[in-house]
């Protein structure tokens, strides 16, 4: 019997990471950028992308945010909510570590 995980909780203060299993690639063929995972690949949209980017272990979610609310020209309130959803969806499927 295995034990079961214990769900990690976005934060502001959360640095996520990409784990050593998920990498990011060009594809010239679709012109894209893919994410790998052990026999997956999603194909992330701009924002997504910008996001994940921006997941090297150092900065913080609220760092996070900051940046893309400058980037994007918008209200931090709705970035927050946009990029906590979009991170805590993707560790919960292992695909960012918090």
């Amino acid at each position: 019997m295995t034990g079961l995980r214990e769900r990690a909780i976005v934060s502001l203060r959360s640095a996520p990471s990409l784990p050593k299993h998920v990498r990011i690639q060009y594809d010239p063929v679709r012109r894209a950028f893919a994410v790998l995972s052990p026999e997956k690949v999603f194909w992330p949209d701009e924002v997504s992308l910008d996001i994940l980017r921006r997941c090297d272990g150092r900065s913080t979610v609220g760092h996070i945010i900051a940046d893309l609310a400058a980037d994007y020209d918008a209200g931090q309130d709705a970035v927050a909510a946009d990029v906590i959803a979009f991170l805590q969806e993707w560790s919960d499927n292992l695909l960012v570590k918090l």
